[in-house]
């Protein structure tokens, strides 16, 4: 455990000199601003690259799967910087930090839950992390427009393949590899809805979106296989982390093909 937070301290303070950088220079590869203050995989740092280069409108955030609330992308910000926003999570949870809401979210309900509860038409941040429906959860949202969208890829799925599991509102996670979309999928989803992908962090969990309108002169297409990250979690095998463990069998969807 020491070690992890040595190591940690230690990107921290890297990621802290390239954020320093980052406005003036054209941006690198997003590991490279990793920072962890209660974020789970470096995100704090990476959105105040981001937002650095973008900026903000009204720091006003949703995410959602935030378990609860302990750590999560939008901790830091509304805790260290002064942003608002709506935390969901579909757990029951005793002691949650933040503004935590008990919903279950489906590509069904997205909307109305954003409508319940007044998210403004345009905002800062958007982060999806349901472990399952991701994929099609974004794909149903409209009227909404965030800067930035942060969700979680499935890294067991590496390019070309642009897939994703069946929709099914009922979905649960089983802790396996299972889950979620390939980043192909969600590239290509991103583009039909106006978002460049920018980036994934090191250890192969989230994806970075920025929105296309904010893009130019601070960001550079890259190819899907270049940004992959593969897993960087989970169990070792031959001295290499490999992420969840396999579930063989299962149901895949073509996506945008």
């Amino acid at each position: 455990m020491g070690n992890r937070r040595a190591q940690w301290a230690l990107r921290n303070l890297r990621g802290g000199l390239c954020r320093a950088l980052a406005a003036s220079r054209p941006i690198g590869p997003l590991e490279c601003y990793e920072q962890r203050f209660t974020s789970q995989n470096g995100e704090d740092g990476i959105l105040a690259a981001l937002y650095a280069r973008v900026g903000t409108t009204n720091r006003y955030f949703v995410e959602f799967g935030v378990e609860d609330g302990q750590q999560c992308c939008s901790r830091h910000l509304r805790e260290r910087h002064g942003w608002n926003g709506l935390l969901m999570d579909g757990g029951e949870h005793t002691h949650p930090v933040g503004p935590l809401r008990r919903e279950f979210i489906t590509a069904e309900n997205v909307n109305a839950l954003f409508a319940k509860y007044g998210v403004p038409s345009e905002f800062d941040l958007l982060v999806i992390d349901i472990d399952g429906n991701d994929y099609w959860v974004w794909s149903a949202l409209s009227g909404y427009s965030p800067r930035v969208v942060v969700i979680e890829y499935n890294a067991a799925l590496p390019p070309p393949r642009s897939v994703t599991v069946p929709y099914d509102p009922a979905f649960r996670w089983d802790g396996g590899d299972y889950h979620g979309a390939s980043l192909v999928a969600l590239e290509r989803l991103g583009r039909r809805k106006g978002y460049m992908l920018v980036g994934c962090d090191s250890r192969g969990v989230n994806a970075f979106f920025v929105r296309d309108d904010l893009c130019a002169g601070r960001f550079a297409a890259r190819p899907v296989d270049e940004i992959y990250r593969p897993p960087r979690f989970g169990a070792r095998v031959n001295g290499r982390r490999v992420g969840h463990p396999h579930r063989p069998g299962r149901p895949w969807v073509t996506v945008d093909p």
